[in-house]
């Protein structure tokens, strides 16, 4: 087969060239191929590389800065109850979990100068003033509650109910009612 017989059958299926499509002529082993004009491949860089010294690359990347835009700050948007939940939410959790963390490394680190055990822990809230050990409760309680009914909040959205704006809203308040409520019964025990 000719060679202008090759490239009037390449023409004549429209298909695309072989440079365009990646292709090499080294992956031809054909040497009537591989001598295609067609089927070489061309790059065509637009960019180019400027040398300069650091301070003029510092100057340059700072022009190049200022002009990427930029999001407004979050101040300009009015607070939201979705907001304040969400942040509360990861409150609670890392307080309780920090409490935990504390109470047993103070546990493990502290085992022999200071007992910490059950026992020693009771008898000190029992010989506390009534104000202090409802104070004690209530510091407990709160984030206990409040992570324990938005994380229901939370699996209620995963099943993919209260997902509108109104119902979400409506389950917020709902889980700061039951949490204050659940709260002051909790401290008053």
């Amino acid at each position: 087969m000719s060679t202008t017989t090759l490239k009037q059958a390449l023409l004549a299926t429209s298909l695309k060239p072989a440079s365009r499509l990646g292709v090499h002529t080294t992956c031809f082993k054909s040497p009537v191929l591989a001598s295609l004009s067609g089927l070489h491949q061309r790059r065509f860089n637009s960019s180019k590389t400027l040398k300069c010294s650091e301070d003029d690359a510092l100057k340059l990347l700072n022009e190049q800065r200022k002009l990427r835009p930029s999001s407004p700050h979050f101040t300009i948007y009015q607070p939201q109850l979705t907001w304040y939940s969400s942040i509360a939410n990861r409150v609670t959790g890392c307080a309780l979990s920090g409490g935990f963390y504390a109470y047993a490394l103070g546990y493990m680190a502290l085992s022999g100068s200071i007992p910490l055990d059950s026992d020693t822990v009771v008898q000190v809230v029992a010989s506390s003033p009534e104000w202090a050990k409802v104070a004690g409760k209530a510091i407990v309680a709160l984030p206990f509650t409040y992570h324990t009914f938005n994380g229901v909040r939370h699996l209620a959205w995963d099943m993919g109910y209260l997902l509108d704006l109104k119902t979400s809203y409506t389950a917020g308040y709902t889980v700061l009612g039951l949490t204050a409520v659940s709260t002051v019964g909790l401290a008053l025990i």
